[in-house]
């Protein structure tokens, strides 16, 4: 008898299309995190660093019930695309205007972007993939998307400091590029598809939260509120610690977190998503105690490693824990409610760390301890719903 493997494989050309299309396009808009804190201080508003991931993802998370309704109806693919499509445009709009207003109207916009492809492609990926193997091909796909993660910032502190940031932003805008290019050569996988018209962007509030999901939202906004506070303090963090390419904090995490998606995914299919998703909590509350204890580059590094291997146990089980729980005609609309609540998450961990911060850096450790107390409440409530779960089907 033939395993799964041989039964419903996962590695086809569809599913290679698209983690090479998810891989540039988090390169495009990751490789600008590093520098964009410097670059907005040059542009006269230091007062402003918490609001570059801030209003980022508070765009992001606006967008999601649309980009989810759109999902259902007009199609996974032109939804990805549209959110390339806003990369492209936004990295060669950042020269232009060259404003401090300017830079933040384009941190906006720019959020429409991860308001958008997320949310399409999680929905592509339970569409070609088998239920029994979703954790593993989420796992396999977040590898891919995390690589951009890692080569990103490198690259883009590279280009930075050897060339300028206008080539930074180009760069950006060249990766979306060829993102876009891949996604029109994939094939559409929603059935019955409905033409665009402007009904379609008309949003009631059955359209904007799946209750089906509520629990797994909870716990992804308690545990992304961390990742707005190391997106905002960071790259100022690492500069105090000596170390010359601020990127390399993120190619650290990320790499780390590379091999352990893989692995945790097809943990989370045979062992289940909540234990899998404690196990990520708690590495990840120690990661960040460690980030901001030991005040050294070797210390950041290894605190980089340990939030590397957190996010790599916990976002494969999160991202299926959504699926599990939503209905299969609704999937853009639930991983729309995830993925608000990770932008809500990230963007109100980056806002009240930045308002906190203000250019202080001794107040980073403290800030970094707050953010692990905040992912400690969410352990906590994951641990009591699974808990009533289990007695309700005792």
């Amino acid at each position: 008898m033939k395993s799964s493997w041989y039964q419903d494989p996962i590695y086809n050309l569809p599913f290679a299309l698209l983690c090479l299309s998810s891989l540039l396009f988090s390169a495009s808009f990751n490789m600008l995190i590093p520098d964009l804190p410097q670059y907005l201080s040059s542009l006269g508003g230091a007062e402003y660093k918490g609001l570059i991931i801030a209003l980022f993802t508070l765009t992001a998370g606006i967008s999601r019930p649309f980009s989810g309704k759109l999902t259902d109806t007009i199609g996974r693919v032109p939804v990805m695309a549209v959110g390339s499509i806003v990369c492209f445009v936004c990295g060669f709009l950042y020269p232009i205007l060259g404003t401090v207003s300017g830079f933040l109207f384009l941190r906006l916009i720019h959020g429409f972007s991860t308001g958008f492809k997320p949310t399409a492609t999680a929905a592509y990926v339970a569409d070609i993939i088998p239920r029994e193997r979703w954790g593993e091909a989420l796992g396999i796909h977040g590898l891919c998307f995390s690589t951009g993660m890692a080569i990103g910032p490198a690259i883009g502190s590279f280009i930075s400091g050897v060339y300028s940031i206008d080539v930074l932003f180009y760069c950006s805008s060249f990766f979306a590029l060829l993102s876009i290019i891949i996604l029109m050569n994939m094939k559409e996988t929603l059935q019955n598809r409905q033409k665009f018209s402007l009904s379609a962007l008309k949003i009631s509030r059955y359209d904007i939260i799946d209750i089906r999901v509520i629990p797994s939202a909870i716990v992804t906004f308690l545990s992304y509120v961390g990742y707005g506070a190391i997106l905002t303090l960071i790259p100022d963090w690492s500069s105090y610690l000596g170390m010359a390419n601020k990127g390399l904090f993120f190619m650290a995490f990320t790499l780390s977190s590379l091999l352990i998606r893989f692995i945790s995914g097809k943990v989370s299919d045979r062992h289940g998503r909540l234990n899998v998703a404690i196990a990520g909590l708690v590495t990840l509350c120690l990661s960040l105690i460690v980030i901001g204890t030991f005040k050294t580059e070797a210390g950041l590094l290894s605190g980089a490693v340990v939030y590397g291997v957190a996010t790599g146990i916990l976002s494969p089980a999160l991202n299926a824990w959504t699926i599990d729980l939503s209905d299969p005609k609704y999937r853009g609309k639930a991983m729309a409610t995830m993925y608000i609540a990770l932008e809500a998450g990230i963007g109100l961990g980056a806002l009240f760390t930045g308002w906190f911060y203000q250019d202080v850096i001794l107040m980073i450790p403290y800030l970094l301890y707050a953010t692990a107390g905040v992912t400690f409440t969410g352990l906590l409530y994951l641990i009591y719903w699974k808990n009533t779960q289990k007695r309700m089907t005792a």
